[in-house]
């Protein structure tokens, strides 16, 4: 039966629960943002505005495709190398800083995609896509790390879904911006330059956040300013340095930092020798890597950047109505992140919502491939919807709903828990790389695999879901709420992943329990 209370590793203040550590995650989840607005590009660049500024009208729907193909997916790549960068810029500069020039530098590129025109070219439009993918790697990296070392364990499935959220509502602006330039503003070229300047305000207020927060108390004392790491880890809590807690979670810290310098060494290379050196670590880069190859062959990534296309397999024809589908495909996704992060990611566990979401997901895949297989509703289209029409897009829904809820961020919690501090920046940094490399892919092949496979992207889609189920359920252990500084043990030899979390959290109380009573 499932336990929808709040279980601790230790007994905790009702003040560590507090607004400080609320608002430092969502600032730092102004990154997302970023992130979830870029999928505003694959509308506006179909705007016929776009295409005429830049001499794109003439061109054949393969043609089209591979244009289009290309300035989205260029983003991704710019996002692969973003990643690796971000270990660097996190290392030397610290989580804080290291936001503040990524915010910077993702504004810079943002301008310069306004002064694209027909005089340029699309080169432009290019290169600024790759720099702001490259200052969201980075920021895909630094964010995460920052919230999972200032959270409590109790909720730091819901902080780190913060970053989540704020990637739902960065796409859920996208959408209902070129919804309304579609319905209010007439044919000019103000239509995708809104569109494109609009990008400036997640990356200002990503620049004005970082600079209130407060940096990471790990990453304070990994350089050695212990008395910052213990103010810092103390405001946060909302209690006095030397209430009990405080010095728990600080001596936790110092210990855990002792105990890599004697594994790993000190320096900017021993945590990357560590990582590729050890089997355990290595063992679980490879199953945090695969868990987002199947979080992206669940179909999210083609949905979210080719959603037009995707309604246009269910018999939406119109632009309008499309493009409102569209936001309502969002919406339903941001309510599933909220209700995910609110009640389910810390109290179901990870593992759960994963292999729910599986299970769900794959049914509503299948029918929606059945149903275009048999329907072929892009050459028997009408101008109105029909029943089951309308049925295969209450089956996308049902499948947003499902996906909303588990898989959406719920990957993201896990790559940020199942390493220990000591490589965690480093192996974030490989991990949020797969995801982008992976996204790349899909991003690039995508329009030609909607020309020539039809229902076969969706059953593609459902059978990768069927086969991540399986995947879940034999290698993945559940992180839910065990200390950062044990995940080693949901590895131990001989430890089952489905019987890892109960053996190690029951370890964890029992001690923390036992050190109260001396």
């Amino acid at each position: 039966m499932v336990n929808f209370k709040m279980i601790e590793d230790r007994p905790t203040p009702k003040s560590v629960y507090n607004w400080r550590v609320y608002i430092a995650a969502s600032m730092v989840s102004f990154a997302a943002v970023t992130i979830g607005y870029s999928s505003f590009i694959e509308t506006t660049i179909s705007l016929p505005s776009f295409k005429e500024e830049f001499g794109l009208e003439n061109q054949s729907a393969d043609e089209f495709a591979t244009i289009s193909a290309n300035i989205i997916s260029v983003f991704q790549a710019g996002s692969f190398f973003g990643c690796f960068a971000g270990y660097p810029f996190g290392y030397f500069l610290g989580r804080k800083w290291g936001l503040m020039l990524a915010g910077m530098i993702f504004s810079i590129a943002a301008i310069m995609q306004c002064l694209a025109s027909r005089v340029s070219g699309l080169g432009i439009i290019y290169a600024g896509r790759i720099v702001l993918g490259f200052c969201v790697g980075i920021a895909s990296n630094l964010a995460p790390t920052y919230i999972s070392e200032v959270s409590p364990p109790a909720i730091r499935g819901r902080l780190i879904g913060l970053h989540d959220l704020g990637w739902q509502i960065g796409a859920v602006m996208g959408f209902f911006i070129n919804y309304g330039i579609n319905l209010h503003i007439p044919k000019s070229n103000k239509q995708w330059l809104i569109a494109f300047a609009i990008q400036l305000i997640p990356g200002g207020l990503l620049c004005i956040s970082a600079l209130f927060i407060k940096e990471s108390p790990r990453w304070l004392a990994s350089r050695g300013r212990n008395e910052h790491a213990l103010r810092n880890r103390a405001y946060l809590r909302n209690l006095p340095e030397d209430a009990q807690y405080v010095q728990d979670e600080y001596e936790d810290i110092l210990m855990a930092l002792d105990a890599d310098r004697k594994r790993a060494g000190v320096g900017f290379s021993s945590p990357i020798r560590a990582l590729f050196s050890s089997g355990t670590l290595m063992k679980r880069l490879t199953i945090t890597v695969l868990l987002f190859i199947c979080r992206n062959g669940t179909g999210i990534h083609a949905i979210n950047h080719y959603s037009p296309t995707t309604f246009e397999d269910m018999g939406v024809m119109d632009t309008s109505t499309s493009l409102l589908t569209t936001g309502v495909f969002g919406i339903i996704k941001l309510l599933g992140v909220l209700l995910w992060l609110l009640f389910l990611v810390d109290r179901l566990g990870r593992r759960n919502l994963l292999l729910l979401g599986s299970i769900g997901g794959a049914i509503a895949m299948f029918y929606i491939s059945a149903y275009i297989a048999i329907s072929d509703p892009v050459e028997n289209g009408s101008s109105t919807l029909s029943p089951v029409s309308i049925s295969a897009m209450t089956f996308f829904y049902i499948w947003t709903c499902f996906y909303g809820v588990t898989w959406n961020g719920t990957p993201w919690v896990v790559s940020v828990e199942i390493f220990p501090q000591h490589v965690r920046p480093i192996s974030l940094a490989f991990v949020s790389a797969s995801n982008w490399l992976i996204m790349f892919i899909i991003t690039r092949f995508t329009p030609h695999m909607f020309l020539s496979m039809s229902y076969g992207v969706y059953l593609f889609f459902a059978s990768f879901m069927v086969v991540s189920l399986f995947f879940v359920y034999i290698f993945l252990p559940e992180t839910r709420q065990v200390p950062l500084e044990r995940t080693n043990e949901l590895f131990a030899p001989g430890v089952k992943p489905w019987q890892a979390h109960s053996i190690v959290f029951s370890k964890t109380r029992e001690e923390k329990c036992a050190s109260q009573h001396h």
